[in-house]
Parts: C-alpha cells; structure tokens; sequence
C-alpha cells in the first residue's frame, strides 16, 4: 500500500503549514506514553505534547478505559435543557482547584472558543448593566486562538495580519519578556507599565476586559514574564472597573508547576480559560469559567439578557469521563513529582546547553516548560534535524521548547538536550 504521507500529500491541507514548501509530513501509526512512532517503527518523542494537549503520555490506560466505559452508557446528549453527570462532576471537582468565586462553568471544545466566549461574556455583561463598553486590552505577542475576536485581541502576535481589516480595535501594551540573567527587566516593564496608565486615562471608561496568557506566552516563542508584572497590571485595571479574563489554554492543568498559573500569581480573574491539557490529550473540550458577579447580570425576565452562545457538542460526555480521569491522575503524588523532576531536568538540560552551545541564549524554565533562543537558526532546518534524532519539536521562529508530558522520565529530557546540543 502507498505509505501515509504520499496518501495525505493528496488530499489533507495541515494547519499553520505553507503546504507548496513543507517537509513531508510525518506519519504516525501509535502511541505509548511520551514517545509515538511512525508507519515503520520509529520512535519520537514528544516533546511538545502533540501541540500542548498531552499531559499524561499517549493511550494512558486509565483514560481510555474511562472513555470506554461512558460511551457504553452515552456518548451525548444535547447540552440546552440538558445535563449529565460527567460534566457535573467534572464541573465540581474543577471548582475545588479553581480559586473561589471561580465557580459558574461554560462548556465548549476548544482554546479558541473558550477565549471567544470570555470576550462575548465582558461585553455583554457590560451591555446588560447599560454601559457601553467596546474596547479590549490585550498584550503584544499575545496569541489567543483563531476565531475573530481571538484574532482581534492577539492581533500584535502576527498570526493574523490577513484578516487586519476585519478585526476590532484593541490596545496593545508592550509585553517585557525576561529570561535567565536579564539585567534590563525593570525598565521594559516600567515602559509597559507607562503605556497601560496612558490607555486607561484616555480609555478607561470604555475598556470591557484586559485579557493575558499569565507567566508565560506560548505561540509567541515561549516569552516569559515576572509574576510581580502581571500583578501590577490586574492592580491598575481593576481601579478602572475593567474585568480580567486569564487564558489559561496552554498553562493550566500543571504547565507551570501549579494546577494553574493564577495559583502562583495569587490573583483571581473574572474569566479563566482552559483546554488543552484538559483531557489529557484525548477529546476536545473548553471551558470558560467566570464568578457570580458575572453570572448574575445575565439573569433578567427578557431572553435577551441570556448568553446566546453554543456548540454541538457542548458537554460532550465522553470529553467529561476523560478529563475527570485526567483531573484525578494530575492531582496523583507520583504526577506531582513528576511535574517537579521535569523542572529540575530542565535546569540541569539549559546548563547544559550554554556550556556546550555558544549560539544558545535567552534561557527560561517556568514549571514543565523550558526554552530557549537560537541565534540565526532560521537557515538550519532544526525541525527536520530534530526528527532525525527522535525528537519531535516545533521551533517557534529562533525559539526552541520543551513541553513535554508528564510521563516523561529524567533520562529522556537528559538524552534530549544531549542530541539537542549535538545538532546544535
């Protein structure tokens, strides 16, 4: 039969690929925890999680079983009028992690939408108050997904410069990246601290919401920021009355050494955004999490105050057993240790690499996830390199990370940086 790849080149069109200029795409037939392994046996590992979803490593046991089990009783039901038992226990066991008042939940199936639906809650809930609020702030670098208002408030993380025309004005402020022994911190965030005061002079009375992937950014090349800074900003937005929306797609579900980001920052937002991990890679699922505040300016006698928002397969009961067993593996010790293990390998691995590697520079770690730049890599071709050695890795620009599941032992990430450093 004609391998896979020669099958797909004729008639599947890849996401974020300029399919005339492309690699071959590489063809994978299984899976076992962290590696995956193409039509003719060859191991790779994962080393961005199959794009961040993947936190327990391939075909865990514990969640297909789950899957199995639940599909057996219902696969779904219509979510309006509707409930379930997965996605009510799901919701429960969530909002025992989440910080209180985290606690009224907004099902949908990916990180774009649950964005998506935290901007049309902000603007409608200031609508249902009577206030007429029509801008967003958001960072430069943010991306944020790729529906329209996704778009509009990641616009400054150049994913979506075609569709310029077509997205509504946000106010971007300048986003003080930092890494490992940054001397210059304090004055690129004063800058965007600067900025920030302008806009809520000029614009204050007409923000709706800040949004903010908080610690770190990831599509934008894996840029870190103090928790002191984002502290700082939700302290100066929230005097001007403008709600707080936490995308937390990529960081949650113990990205950044905690359940989530907003633990270690020790802030509570009025939305929180979560996907990805959140299955542990099986099944789409979102949610949009908000407080009561929110909640209850949407109660009113008129329809119209209603949120007029779903998707088909809105608390998908199979994606609930899933994340409920995934929930319960992450809140496991021995997964806890794991996060804890990876971070230390991490460490040891960019010591590694600057000692071994003179182009290597801009090094940070924030939990499971590390980075770092490469100086003129444009003209290397590391992604191909990288496949080479049994690495699966997608720099992003001159930037390199590893994200990688939580099964993945200190002796891979150790042999990864080692084959890292020698294509380096």
């Amino acid at each position: 039969m004609t391998k896979l790849a020669t099958r797909d080149q004729k008639i599947i069109w890849h996401p974020f690929t300029q399919e005339k200029t492309a690699d071959e795409v590489l063809a994978i037939k299984n899976g076992c925890g962290s590696y995956v392994y193409d039509e003719d046996n060859n191991a790779y590992l994962d080393l961005i999680s199959s794009w961040w979803v993947n936190i327990h490593g391939h075909s865990h046991r514990e969640i297909a079983k789950s899957i199995y089990e639940q599909a057996l009783k219902l696969e779904h039901v219509i979510f309006a009028g509707c409930t379930h038992a997965p996605a009510i226990e799901l919701c429960e066991e969530l909002a025992g992690v989440l910080p209180y008042p985290l606690i009224h939940f907004f099902f949908s199936d990916n990180g774009s939408t649950a964005v998506e639906i935290a901007l049309k809650m902000a603007y409608q809930y200031w609508c249902n108050k009577g206030l007429k609020k029509e801008l967003f702030l958001s960072f430069e670098g943010g991306y944020h997904g790729d529906t329209f208002g996704a778009m509009s408030v990641g616009y400054k993380s150049g994913f979506h410069n075609a569709f310029a025309d077509l997205l509504f004005k946000v106010l971007s402020i300048p986003y003080p990246a930092t890494w490992d022994e940054d001397d210059g911190i304090e004055l690129k965030e004063s800058y965007a601290l600067d900025v920030l005061d302008n806009y809520l002079v000029e614009y204050g009375d007409r923000i709706a919401a800040l949004i903010v992937e908080p610690l770190i950014q990831g599509a934008s090349g894996m840029r870190a920021c103090r928790s002191e800074f984002i502290r700082a900003v939700v302290e100066k937005v929230r005097k001007f009355d403008i709600l707080v929306i936490f995308d937390e797609v990529m960081t949650g579900f113990g990205r950044t050494g905690s359940y989530f980001a907003t633990s270690q920052l020790k802030i509570t937002p009025d939305f929180i955004c979560l996907s990805k991990g959140i299955t542990g890679g099986f099944l789409p699922l979102a949610l949009t999490v908000t407080t009561n505040t929110v909640y209850d300016a949407f109660l009113h006698d008129e329809w119209s105050y209603a949120f007029a928002h779903g998707h088909s397969y809105t608390g998908n009961p199979l994606a609930c057993a899933a994340a409920l067993t995934s929930l319960k593996l992450l809140k496991q010790e021995d997964t806890q240790n794991a996060i804890k293990a990876i971070n230390r390998a991490h460490d040891q691995g960019l010591l590694f690499l600057k000692d071994k590697c003179s182009n290597v520079e801009r090094t940070r770690i924030c939990g499971t996830i590390s980075a770092f730049d490469v100086r003129n890599s444009s003209h290397l071709n590391l992604k191909s390199k990288f496949l080479e050695k049994g690495l699966l890795l997608r720099p992003l620009g001159d930037t390199i990370y590893l994200l990688p599941p939580y099964s993945t032992t200190k002796d891979d990430l150790e042999s990864a940086y080692q084959k890292i450093a020698s294509i380096l």
